[in-house]
């Protein structure tokens, strides 16, 4: 077959005699793959004599059983005008007698219908290479690419690939491929590739949106390959899921480090907390985004049945279990208290199968709660205080973290508490003895109405040194006295008793304020001892409204009627104490019958986060409004306490009362 030459001049033999001849193996076949004609390349690669061959497929030769040369042939046929060039196909030769190679095959329409086909056998080293690309493309997102830097041109080096057919289509126009590049990258991705056109390699992670519209992230690596035309040769790898991880272990690490930031929070109020209620409001309210939680609930023993705080109870369901019985063990707080161990349930199911009495309780609940965990709030004697349970709304699993995390909280819980009730105590007892050492009832008279008022401090729940007296004096007069000794303890309200018996001592033999202070002051210094007392004195003649006021230290008094208020400041001299043989002045004022006279500590008007300035505006505010009713104004000053309840507070008001017409 070979052997019949076509009829012609002598370029047609001498192209038949090239074809023959060629080094590569060639066909030249009909419109359905038959062969023709074949050099002598190709029957040394079949291992076929010329005759053999005529009528024979030529894919029927090298491609198996498997049909795919045949359907390469076929479209390469049906796509002779591709615009993406000619394509090539890697099959496997059998050939009888003879190891399986690897090859690739072209087939190259030509007039009439028919093909030539070529057939390259690759070498070893190509055969490795070859295998080792198609394992860095197949069922991997990666690509390995060239890109033609003369015309802007890319194409796969092994054929389509998912990721290339993804990201690019039937794209091979690099500026159209960029134009999927994520804006905020494009920039640094250009820059990069003028360098490559300048003979560099090139290296970028950067973004994309692939023909779907999603977003990706690549790590394209290439080397420039100097040549006719220079080249780009690389890889392309789809790092999104590794990009995805690292922000999700980024978002997880922020996340850990907000709970831990919020856990020391919340871990430094409950050890600060001061009240009971206020316990069980951060249980309830403010450790919910800790755990994820859907309702947070927490009940104290209170009497035997179980309480909780106002503010709780408004919110939630505590309110169907508060006045229950603690130990009724029918339910899951109750069991818990009573036997001291946790309880985690993480469906309904669950808590109706071991608590049954629950199921009404339930019906009457959200219907979002799915799981619960219940822990008890511990004391140091191991009873237990209250109890603190989680409510999630899906069904939930407290992992050993969660779990161990609330029981360290329910202890910090059961710590506060002990320490709250210990400072009630100690509270209750403090009160109880300065209201011993204070006048148990102020002298009256009828053309003159006075309130007092002592509040303990919440601060530090000890005896403080805070004061006041009324005196009744010879004459128609009567001396008002506020006064503060410095400290707390045992030691200031001793010395506070003792500058009141000195006072009414001095007081009743002595009417120029000034002097008593002067002795009270000299009584003090020779003592010894290292006590410090301001204080406010004056003395008031109820006849005509005359104030003779001698100052130690002490805020300024506050004159309020119906039309406003105003601040007297009396001359003062030093706190008594201080200095021996001091010498205080004495100012006088009058105070007209209808005005309210206050005299206060400084507690109730300074404080570390207000000036004494607004304190005295707030109280010159409220006493205007209670300028009528000296009772009223004492309870109306110490329920607003501008200063809060850092220290003690004493305070003394006074109205002259408007004769008779």
């Amino acid at each position: 077959m070979n052997e019949e030459r076509a009829a012609g001049g002598g370029s047609q033999g001498a192209l038949a005699g090239a074809f023959l001849h060629a080094p590569e193996p060639m066909v030249l076949t009909a419109a359905d793959g038959s062969i023709r004609h074949a050099n002598h390349a190709f029957l040394a690669l079949v291992d076929r004599a010329a005759d053999d061959l005529a009528g024979r497929r030529w894919y029927d030769l090298l491609d198996g059983d498997d049909g795919r040369a045949a359907r390469f042939h076929h479209e390469s046929l049906a796509h002779r005008t591709s615009p993406n060039g000619r394509p090539r196909r890697r099959l496997r030769i059998s050939v009888t007698a003879k190891a399986d190679r690897l090859a690739e095959a072209e087939v190259l329409p030509v007039d009439g219908g028919d093909a030539v086909v070529l057939v390259h056998v690759l070498s070893t080293e190509e055969t490795d290479l070859r295998v080792i690309g198609e394992l860095r493309t197949d069922n991997s997102d990666s690509v390995l690419w060239s890109l033609d830097l003369g015309s802007g041109r890319l194409h796969e080096l092994f054929g389509p690939t998912p990721l290339g057919s993804l990201l690019a289509g039937e794209d091979r126009e690099l500026d159209r491929i960029l134009e999927r590049v994520h804006p905020d990258d494009i920039a640094r991705v250009r820059d990069a590739m003028a360098a490559s056109f300048a003979g560099r390699d090139y290296e970028q992670r950067f973004r994309v949106f692939d023909r779907l519209g999603d977003e990706r992230s690549l790590h394209v690596r290439a080397r420039f390959v100097p040549g006719e035309p220079d080249r780009l040769v690389g890889i392309v790898d789809d790092v999104t899921e590794h990009v995805q991880l690292v922000r999700r272990l980024a978002d997880r690490r922020r996340t850990e480090a907000e709970h831990g930031r919020l856990v020391t929070e919340l871990s430094s109020k409950l050890v600060s907390a001061t009240t009971v209620d206020k316990v069980m409001d951060l249980l309830s309210e403010e450790f919910l985004p800790i755990f994820g939680g859907y309702f947070a609930g927490a009940m104290y023993v209170e009497d035997g049945v179980l309480r909780t705080s106002p503010g709780a109870r408004e919110r939630g369901n505590v309110g169907l279990i508060d006045g229950r019985s603690a130990y009724d063990t029918d339910f899951p707080m109750g069991a818990v208290i009573q036997d001291r161990q946790p309880r985690f349930f993480e469906s309904r199911a669950e808590v109706v199968s071991r608590f049954p009495a629950a199921a009404d309780l339930m019906r009457h609940n959200d219907s979002k709660s799915q799981a619960w965990a219940t822990v008890p709030i511990f004391g140091d004697g191991k009873v237990a205080l209250g109890v603190w349970q989680m409510v999630w709304d899906r069904p939930h699993h407290a992992s050993r973290d969660e779990r161990a995390l609330m029981l360290t909280f329910a202890g910090l819980a059961g710590q506060a508490l002990q320490r709250i009730k210990a400072q009630q105590a100690e509270l209750e007892l403090a009160d109880a003895v300065q209201r011993r050492m204070l006048p148990r009832q102020v002298a009256s008279f009828p053309d003159l109405d006075i309130a007092t008022k002592y509040l303990p401090s919440r601060a530090d729940w000890r005896i403080c040194g805070d004061f006041y007296d009324v005196v009744e004096l010879p004459e128609g007069r009567v001396g008002l006295l506020v006064g503060d000794v410095q400290g707390h303890g045992v030691e200031a309200a001793a010395a506070m008793g003792q500058i009141r018996a000195a006072f009414r001592a001095y007081a009743s033999n002595q009417s120029d304020p000034g002097v008593v202070l002067g002795e009270t002051n000299r009584l003090l210094t020779d003592t010894g001892e290292i006590v410090f007392a301001t204080c406010g004195y004056l003395v008031l003649e109820r006849a005509t409204g005359a104030m003779q006021a001698a100052w130690a230290g002490q805020p300024p008094a506050i004159l309020a009627g119906p039309d406003g208020y105003e601040l007297w400041e009396p001359e003062t001299g030093p706190p008594l104490g201080v200095l021996p043989d001091t010498s205080y002045p004495v100012t006088t004022r009058v105070l007209d019958p209808g005005t309210t006279l206050l005299l206060c500590t400084d507690g109730l008007v300074e404080s570390a986060d207000v000036l004494m300035e607004a304190g005295l505006d707030k109280v010159g505010a409220a006493l205007v409004e209670h300028c009528e009713d000296p009772e009223g104004a004492a309870h109306a000053l110490a329920e607003m306490a501008p200063a809060g309840r850092g220290d003690d507070i004493a305070l003394l008001v006074a109205r002259m009362r408007r004769p008779a017409a």
